[in-house]
Order: structure tokens, then C-alpha cells, then sequence
């Protein structure tokens, strides 16, 4: 994933106008709005911490004045009690970023976390872990950035940027080679150049893929192992490989030792616990 700055800042204005709208009128009517203070991001919880670089321009974006002091960094592992970092400056502006920082920093730190701990799991194996559109509406670019942190890869951006034929597709087309030959079609007439990748669902789908092929990858779903394994053989390494569909921590690692070489989980983004994170003021 390619973080652009444009994107970073796009997403951190809309967030600050949905918190903040006319005004933080709490800071505003009970702290003076020349006092200074400080600040710190303390740590409550174990894990890998993620968001750091994004907290760096939250606190630009509010008050271009506002100073960091960085003791850890995005993909550090952490424990309770560390302090990642002080941020110093105008007491107003750290209150009213406070919340922001804090929100995506927690999230982001705990799919951090938990894609750390799938990539252990694969150790030994030529299998990724890959991220999935099973992502919070208005803040994909964050959790995509903290599997990114947590050492997996990211999937496609969005429906943009990849022709992913799914199961829906192949039935509303009539079929995967269908499918298939429709969206070439497309991109031949559109002008578009964009890798395709195909979902099959049995050795027949399979086939017909391979029969067919210009893809960047085939991707099985919902296999068990063996049938996983039999794919394998078929395919013969002609395409790079996913598994998909309720692939979770416990059996990861027996579908990456199928020969595999990516998995795709949506557990990364939607069933994970966000680490305790705090920003307490140094008096």
C-alpha cells in the first residue's frame, strides 16, 4: 500500500470537521488560549504499536505549532507503562486533537497487533496474509496502513483499482467463463489496464480459469485442505494462489502449508480488540 499524502490528509480533514464542527467549545470556554502544556501517549495494554506517523499529522493538521518528541515508532512492539511520545504546544490544540489521535491510534495499533501475530503463525511458509474490503466505512486507509505496520499485505484498494470476479459475479454473468471473457472485453475497450483475479468454488470453476487464464491469481474459496492441496496440484504454479472464505488464526497456518501463497482474512479488520492507549496531560 502506497500511503499518499493526499489521501492522509483528505481523510484527517473530514474526521476533524465530523468531531469538531464549529468549534471544541469545551476547550475553548474553560482552558486559556495562550496557556502551553504538554502531553503524553501512554501505553495501557501489550502489542504492536501503529499510528504514530498518523498522529504526526493530526497535530500538524490542528496546529502546525504543536511538537512531537518520538520515543516509539509505527511496528514497535509495546507494554504497559511505555510513553510513545509528548506532544508540546498550545493546550487548546492538543485537547482538540486528543480524541482523533487517540481513536485511530487504538485501532490501528490493535490490527497491528493481530496481524503480527498471524504473521508468526506463517513462519516458515511462503504465505501472506492479506487484508480484505471488510473494512470501516470512511477509515480503510488507517486499517490498511496498520496491516501494512503489522507486517501482512494489502488486497486491492477498492473495486477501483482490481477486476475481482467473485461468486455473485460468476452467477449473475452465467458462469465463470462468462465472466471472464466479459470483463477482458471490457478492459480491451475501456482502455483499462488492470489485473484480474478470479474466484472458484469447486474443480470445475478451477478449469475453466485455467483454461482460460490472464489472471494474477486464483483464489480458492472456502477449500479444506485437502481439497486445497488437489487445487495445488492442478494448477501446477501457472498462477499465485489465495484462500479465502472463514479462515481464521487457529487454521491459517494448515492452509499455508497446503502451498499457498496468500490468505485472505477479514478477521485482520472486523473481529479485532483495539489496544489501551492514552493521552494524559504532564503536569
Amino acid at each position: 500500500m502506497e500511503i499518499k499524502s493526499e489521501d492522509v490528509l483528505a481523510f484527517i480533514r473530514a474526521a476533524l470537521k465530523e468531531d469538531i464542527g464549529d468549534g471544541d467549545h469545551t476547550s475553548l470556554s474553560t482552558v486559556p488560549a495562550v496557556a502551553q502544556g504538554k502531553a503524553k501517549l501512554l501505553v495501557k495494554d501489550n502489542g504492536i504499536l501503529a499510528g504514530v506517523e498518523l498522529a504526526k499529522a493530526i497535530f500538524k493538521e490542528v496546529d502546525p505549532n504543536l511538537k512531537m518528541e518520538v520515543f516509539l515508532h509505527d511496528g514497535d512492539d509495546i507494554k504497559y507503562g511505555d510513553i510513545a511520545f509528548y506532544v508540546s504546544g498550545k493546550d487548546q490544540s492538543i485537547l482538540t486533537a486528543e480524541r482523533l489521535v487517540l481513536n485511530c491510534m487504538q485501532r490501528m495499533s490493535g490490527i497491528a497487533t493481530t496481524t503480527k501475530s498471524i504473521v508468526k503463525k506463517l513462519e516458515g511458509t511462503k504465505c501472506q496474509v492479506l487484508d480484505t474490503r471488510k473494512t470501516t466505512p470512511n477509515f480503510r486507509l488507517p486499517e490498511r496502513w496498520a496491516v501494512k505496520i503489522g507486517g501482512g499485505v494489502n488486497h486491492r484498494a477498492g473495486l477501483y483499482d482490481m477486476i475481482l470476479i467473485k461468486d455473485n459475479h460468476v452467477d449473475y454473468a452465467g458462469g465463470v467463463t462468462q465472466a471472464m471473457l466479459s470483463a477482458q472485453k471490457y478492459l480491451k475497450e475501456t482502455g483499462r489496464k488492470l489485473p484480474i483475479e478470479v474466484e472458484v468454488r469447486d474443480f470445475k470453476e478451477l478449469n475453466e480459469v485455467l483454461k482460460i487464464g490472464g489472471v494474477v491469481r486464483i483464489m480458492l474459496d472456502n477449500f479444506d485442505y485437502e481439497k486445497t492441496r488437489e487445487a495445488i496440484k492442478i494448477i501446477d504454479g501457472r498462477f499465485p494462489v489465495e484462500s479465502s472464505g472463514g479462515i481464521t488464526p487457529e487454521t491459517i497456518r494448515g492452509h499455508a502449508e497446503c502451498g499457498i501463497d496468500y490468505a485472505s482474512m477479514g478477521y485482520l479488520t472486523h473481529s479485532i480488540k483495539s489496544l489501551d492507549l492514552s493521552l494524559k496531560a504532564v503536569k
